[in-house]
Parts: C-alpha cells; sequence; structure tokens
C-alpha cells in the first residue's frame, strides 16, 4: 500500500490527492487520479519509480495530455507529470538538447530563435517533447525522428542513453513505450530564422485550417492504414459530424473526435467503437487507435485491440 509519508519523504514537488484530471488533458475529459505527483528531478522521478514497484503500484506518466483518453472514473494509482521540472531547452554548437516536458511549440521557436531547421513540421501538434518521441510524432512528411542523435530514458530505475537507431522508431511508434523519457539531443540543420518563422506559420495556417482547433479534442484517433488515411476512410462512410453525447467526428477533419462542452470518455469510446465498427464493415479495413486509453479495464482495452 502506498504511503503518503514515503512519497513526501522521496519528492520535495508537489502532491496531491484524488487530483482531477480532466484539466490536465488537452480532452479536457476523465476522473480524477490518486496521487497526483510533480517530481523536481531525475533522482526524485528514480526514487519514486522505485518504490512504486516496490510496492507494485501503478503509474503513468503525463506530460500535458494530449494524444490520451482517460477514462471517466479515473485512474487508480500515481500520476507523474514531468512538464514542469523536466523542460529545459539549451543549444551546444549544432546540437539541441531538449527535456522531456518541453511543449513541442517551444522547442519549435527555440529551434527557429537559434536557426535551426527541420522542427517546423511539428508547429501546432500539442503536447510535449516526450510524448512525442514515444509516439515519433510528425506532420507534412516529416517525423520529430529525424534529426535525432540519442534520448536520455529511465528505464526501470536507470537512466539509459539509447542511441537513434536502438530506439526502433516507425509510424507513429518506437521501442520507448515502456520507458520515461527525460530528454534528447538533435543535431538540426543550419537555416534562416526569417525564412523557418515564415515556414512555420505556413504550416500552422495550413493545419488550423484542416483541423478543429476551436475545440477540445486528442489530436489524430486513428492512424493512417497502410496506403491510405484514416480520414478519408471516415468521411466517405459518411461519418462525419456522427455524435453520441457530447462527442462528435469533427467536420472539419474526420480523424478528429471534439468535446462540444460535456462529452464524457464513454461518449467518446461510443463514437470510436461506431466508427471502426462502420469502416470495417464496409471497407474491410480495422482501424487501430492512435491515442492511448488511460484507466480503462481490460475488458474494454481488449474490445478496441
Amino acid at each position: 500500500m502506498l504511503s503518503i509519508e514515503h512519497i513526501q519523504s522521496i519528492c520535495k514537488g508537489d502532491i496531491h490527492i484524488s487530483e482531477p484530471l480532466a484539466p490536465q488533458t488537452s480532452f479536457r475529459i476523465g476522473g480524477p487520479v490518486d496521487i497526483y505527483i510533480e517530481p523536481k528531478s531525475t533522482d526524485e522521478l528514480a526514487a519514486l519509480v522505485r518504490y512504486f514497484r516496490e510496492v507494485e503500484a501503478r503509474y503513468i506518466v503525463l506530460g500535458n495530455g494530449s494524444n490520451i483518453l482517460i477514462s471517466d472514473e479515473g485512474i487508480r494509482g500515481v500520476a507523474l507529470n514531468i512538464e514542469r521540472h523536466f523542460s529545459s531547452l539549451s543549444i551546444d554548437g549544432p546540437v539541441i538538447t531538449a527535456g522531456a516536458g518541453a511543449r513541442l511549440s517551444a522547442f519549435v521557436d527555440f529551434c527557429i530563435r537559434n536557426a535551426r531547421g527541420g522542427s517546423e513540421m511539428l508547429a501546432g501538434i500539442p503536447g510535449t517533447l516526450g510524448g512525442a518521441l514515444i509516439m515519433n510524432a510528425g506532420a507534412y512528411g516529416g517525423e520529430i525522428s529525424d534529426y535525432l542523435l540519442d534520448v536520455t530514458v529511465l528505464r526501470g530505475s536507470e537512466v539509459v542513453s539509447v542511441d537513434r537507431e536502438r530506439a526502433g522508431f516507425r509510424y507513429r511508434g518506437s521501442d520507448l513505450r515502456n520507458d520515461i523519457v527525460l530528454s534528447a539531443r538533435f543535431h538540426l540543420p543550419e537555416g534562416e530564422s526569417e525564412e523557418l518563422r515564415k515556414r512555420r506559420k505556413e504550416l500552422l495556417l495550413k493545419r488550423n485550417a484542416a483541423q478543429p482547433v476551436q475545440h477540445p479534442n486528442a489530436g489524430s484517433i486513428f492512424k493512417n492504414p497502410e496506403g491510405g488515411y484514416a480520414a478519408k476512410l471516415i468521411e466517405e462512410c459518411g461519418l462525419k459530424g456522427y455524435r453520441y453525447g457530447g462527442a462528435h467526428v469533427a467536420e472539419r477533419h474526420a480523424n478528429f473526435i471534439i468535446n462540444t462542452g460535456q462529452a464524457t470518455a464513454a461518449d467518446v469510446l461510443a463514437v470510436i467503437r461506431h466508427v471502426r465498427r462502420t469502416v470495417h464493415e464496409r471497407t474491410s479495413i480495422l482501424l487501430e487507435l492512435e491515442i492511448q486509453l488511460l484507466g480503462f479495464s481490460a475488458e474494454v482495452l481488449e474490445s478496441l485491440n
């Protein structure tokens, strides 16, 4: 059983009991977590993970809560949020080092200010660098791993450096899912800051015109199937605008589900199930989830695999 006193002896960061998680996510959906912690250092994080493993307590790691759906019942166990204290950005010659908690928007801005190109396609993607690396986030023909040198992770309770070639990067995935990303180093090509700013602006305008950025959402719900696009399949099945409760397949982009104000996780799951079933029945393609489901029963998770 978890001891708050023991956690407090390990961690000097903020600790909250029964913390609502909906405000911590881009979907603005989800129940509370039993214990919410913002560790201040790698040593604190490693000590906490070691303790949780000893007492067999469940824990998850959060950045700014994009690309996830948390159940209405919340999460039993611990949520470790690393955004606040793991967000440093620095440059040494051609190499940029970024903390896992750095928001992608801040990372892109830092790169541009230092006349380093290759990150502009990440502009507008919600989330932090750690989560983006784990899922190998990308857009407009580029991925975050393109210019990566190495990533430092907490593996078990040991700090390990993983070269790009050993990280298993692939389309919207990597072999880092069981690790806690701490930081990463990038070797980005030189560029002209003003031209890079123009390119970022173009991509942001393109993204904002094509995606429902005015409503809470978790980003793309489904991975693109091989040789095709999830949004195109969903639209061709007549599912744009499909609604269940407060969850709504976006009119602007069919691979987005938006929270129109009062959506629950159950509403979103109902939409996901209907979309997957309809697309499968009409095309024989079973769409695979891109978002991560947290706090759901094994039965729910198995039904969506």
